[in-house]
């Protein structure tokens, strides 16, 4: 990596984004909103579906995360396959992007496909250490119902 450059990340550096990205799907997929809490920074900020600009982790849980989690099932991050890592020179900040799949609901209770993709923002205090996001922007992809309605109970 040269100096001042940010660069496709190391092995290690990618892995921990991975796993960051696989822990927050988990959260999603399972509604654990004060778990997933553990992976943001206080000052955490955010885009989404809800709001246009969401400053605080307490405004992004309250006013994002349990607008749709709720709402939506199958919550996946295609880590395996649609990650994207670059990090900074040195290696205390990384962007990540990756695409990711669930089900929504239509009004009637029709599930429907709907994906996305998230960027995020991480720091770290040093190398190593577990990384803590600072930013996400997740949007869904082009096409798909800006609304879920969640699944109708039988």
């Amino acid at each position: 990596m040269a100096d001042g450059v940010w660069a496709n990340a190391a092995a290690d550096d990618r892995a921990g984004i991975k796993v960051w990205f696989d822990r927050w799907g988990a959260h999603v997929a399972a509604k654990e909103f004060t778990p997933a809490r553990d992976l943001f920074a206080t000052e955490a900020l955010g885009f989404g579906t809800w709001m246009d600009y969401v400053e605080g982790l307490d405004a992004l849980e309250a006013r994002q995360w349990r607008s749709v989690w709720p709402t939506i099932q199958n919550f996946h991050h295609r880590t395996e396959d649609a990650l994207q890592v670059t990090v900074s020179p040195d290696r205390l900040q990384a962007v990540g992007l990756v695409l990711w799949t669930s089900t929504g609901f239509g009004e009637d209770g029709q599930p429907f496909e709907r994906p996305g993709r998230t960027t995020g923002v991480f720091t770290r205090s040093a190398i190593g250490a577990p990384w803590l996001c600072v930013h996400t922007h997740v949007s869904l992809a082009r096409g798909v119902p800006q609304q879920s309605f969640g699944p109708k109970e039988a």
